[in-house]
């Protein structure tokens, strides 16, 4: 055993022993100082004290502090009943309060005794009970938040653990706190009772066993009892102090005269007020001015000099911001961050900040919100975050739009008009400025608030500015969807698959396929603007073919197949026939002709004049079908639909081009034309 070790457990055995074994008055004079220092030590160290569990001894120290202080009670009543003297420490305590007059000593002494019994000792029973309530209620809630930040990965199994045992840790200090907090309402009560009995015992004591007169014997007793009840209730006043202190602290960065001072004097301001406040209790009462202007010039001081002090720090804090920034910038590792490349930015000229300004009633921002949720219903993907900036590089009212650092779009706005398209029949009472409509190509005019209402009775579809950007940032997204689903974006897809369908999702990947091969069959899903929102069907279907082959054009061809219905409703409304542009057989024969085979899979190898007959003749009947007000759409054979999607990529890539097995056999198809060589 340790020397410290034994040297507790012998304090111990020897409080135990004081309560019968008469004490010398020159040690008891001793043990009495002790006391003091301790109950001092215990409040300093209290106050110095971040969290509560930092002081976990606490409760323990509490009930051997108080069992420490009745047997010192015990000895000084004994001393007093039976010597009519309990040492210089009690005499001294007693004469200095008392002063000579005994009334006001016992006054006093009961205004100690009723302050810790009632307002110290009472409260902090009731907040250590009220904090281990509400501790143990909250065990659950964070031992989940705990098990989450473990999942998410955010912490390891050993913090993960170190915070389970802290919560623990904290149930069982604020449990431990509320128990012996009864200990300390019980000593109070044990005070009072000592009282009455070292007064009324040595009075009568006094009287008939020393010989002492009434008022020597008054006087004599009442001192020592006064004395003996200061020296036993001010250190456990200190203590039930220390304890309220403990249970009402709540964790910060610094101990408890830290916390005061910063927070106290964070708001120089209302020193003013209160000032201001003493100098008109002292110009409009009784109450002198000499005594309130003093106080309310050191208040004005005082606040006058922390404002200072504030604003030195604001300053300075100011100034280390500068220089990590400068810092930064001349650091090697800054460069790094100039490697990475937003996947969508979208940049405007100053004479377009009112749009993403909300200040000024900009919507752009809620705008681009609403467009990756009208991305992620119909294409099934998370668009990523896209970053608006301004670019002083670009004409006033002009704007692009990038795709991972590169521009695919651009467009120009006025924003005190609105832009009109014609319905087919201009009006020649609708006059603007002539433009092009960004997103679609379609000839517009800008046109100003008091030709709006005109053109909107014309027919004219009327778009306010945030319509017009909204629209074309949509369709640019549409359009590159492809581009930004790589295989990060793809497997977050997956896992959110795994969590209802685990068993899918470990039979594919990555025993048949890996990421990267699903990533490349969704990737020409979405550029041929497919949904791959039922991501379950796709993943069936792969697991099903993806044994088979592995070439993404075929298994692409699977899963277009699989996704029928909901192509067919893609293209057709209810009840409503598709008008498709069928090809010819001789079309597809030169097409199947040509399809070579090699080791990487096969291909188009179409002779370049084939190539320019077969387009011009998809052009001429794609053409008609536009003039006549439908939406073209290409029917082809299964065996060779990839192939012609590849043949009419560049040039026609917003036309559909579809084969018999990706439609519903109840849709009825209506052919409006064919292609043939």
């Amino acid at each position: 055993m340790k020397v410290k070790d034994l040297v507790v457990l012998i304090g111990i055995i020897g409080i135990v022993l004081m309560m019968i074994v008469p004490i010398p008055i020159p040690l008891l004079d001793f043990l009495l100082i002790i006391n003091i220092s301790v109950a001092l030590m215990i409040i300093l160290v209290a106050m110095n004290t971040q969290e509560a569990l930092q002081f976990s001894i606490f409760p323990s120290l509490l009930l051997i502090t108080t069992l420490f202080r009745l047997t010192l009670n015990v000895s000084t009543t004994r001393n007093i009943l039976s010597h009519a003297e309990a040492g210089d420490v009690v005499r001294t305590f007693g004469s200095f309060v008392a002063q000579g007059n005994i009334v006001v000593g016992f006054v006093v002494f009961l205004i100690l005794v009723l302050v810790q019994f009632i307002v110290i000792t009472k409260g902090s029973e009731r907040v250590a009970e009220v904090a281990a309530r509400f501790t143990l209620d909250a065990m659950p809630g964070k031992q989940m938040s705990i098990d989450a930040d473990l999942n998410a990965g955010l912490i390891n199994e050993v913090q993960a653990r170190e915070r389970r045992q802290k919560i623990e840790r904290e149930a069982d200090f604020y449990g431990a706190m509320d128990g012996a907090s009864k200990f300390v309402k019980g000593d109070a009560i044990a005070g009072i009772v000592i009282l009455v009995i070292n007064l009324i015992g040595g009075f009568i004591i006094g009287m008939t066993m020393k010989g002492m007169d009434f008022s020597e014997a008054l006087q004599t007793f009442s001192i020592l009892t006064i004395g003996d009840g200061l020296v036993s209730q001010i250190p456990a006043l200190l203590i039930s102090t220390a304890a309220g202190i403990i249970v009402t602290r709540a964790s910060s960065e610094g101990n408890l005269g830290h916390d005061v001072t910063k927070q106290l004097t964070s708001q120089p301001k209302l020193l003013y007020i209160v000032a201001g406040t003493l100098v008109m209790l002292g110009i409009f009462t009784p109450i002198h001015w000499f005594t309130t202007f003093p106080i309310a010039g050191l208040l004005v001081f005082a606040g006058y000099k922390m404002q200072k002090n504030l604003e030195r720090e604001a300053i300075k804090e100011e100034q280390l911001v500068e220089e990590q920034q400068i810092e930064e910038v001349r650091s090697p590792e800054s460069v790094i961050s100039l490697l990475q490349v937003d996947p969508i930015e979208f940049e405007f000229g100053y004479g377009l900040i009112p749009l993403a300004d909300t200040q000024q009633g900009g919507d752009l921002l809620d705008r681009i919100i609403l467009i990756r949720r009208q991305c992620a219903l119909e294409l099934g993907v998370v668009v990523p975050v896209i970053r608006i900036r301004d670019n002083i590089q670009l004409r006033p009212n002009e704007y692009i739009i990038k795709i991972k650092g590169n521009t695919v779009a651009r467009g120009e706005l006025l924003l005190n008009h609105y832009l009109a398209m014609s319905p087919g029949i201009d009006d020649d009472s609708i006059a603007g400025i002539e433009t092009t409509e960004p997103a679609f190509g379609l000839p517009a005019i800008w046109i100003d608030e008091v030709t709006k209402e005109r053109a909107e009775l014309s027919g004219y579809t009327v778009v306010d500015p945030p319509s017009v950007v909204a629209t074309h940032l949509t369709e640019i997204i549409k359009k590159h969807t492809h581009e930004l689903l790589g295989r990060q974006e793809t497997k977050a897809l997956i896992d959110i698959v795994r969590e209802s369908y685990p068993a899918l999702v470990d039979d594919l990947i990555p025993s048949v396929l890996s990421i990267g091969d699903v990533q490349k069959v969704l990737a020409k899903l979405l550029r041929e603007k497919i949904s791959v929102r039922d991501l379950v069907t796709i993943l069936e279907t792969l697991a099903d073919y993806g044994t088979y082959t592995k070439d993404p054009e075929i298994l692409t061809e699977y899963v277009r197949q699989s996704l029928s219905r909901q192509i067919t409703q893609q293209f057709t409304s209810l009840g409503d026939s598709l008008k498709v542009i069928t090809v010819g057989p001789s079309v597809e024969k030169k097409i199947a002709d040509s399809v070579q085979q090699s080791d990487q899979g096969s291909y188009l190898a179409l002779d370049p004049s084939s190539s320019q007959i077969i387009y011009h003749r998809v052009s001429e009947q794609v053409t008609k079908l536009i003039q006549s007000g439908q939406q073209p759409v290409i029917l082809t054979s299964p065996t060779i639909r990839m192939y012609l999607r590849q043949l009419l990529e560049r040039t026609l890539q917003d036309i559909p081009v579809l084969s018999y097995s990706e439609l519903e056999p109840s849709v009825e198809i209506q052919s409006m034309g064919v292609v043939n060589l």
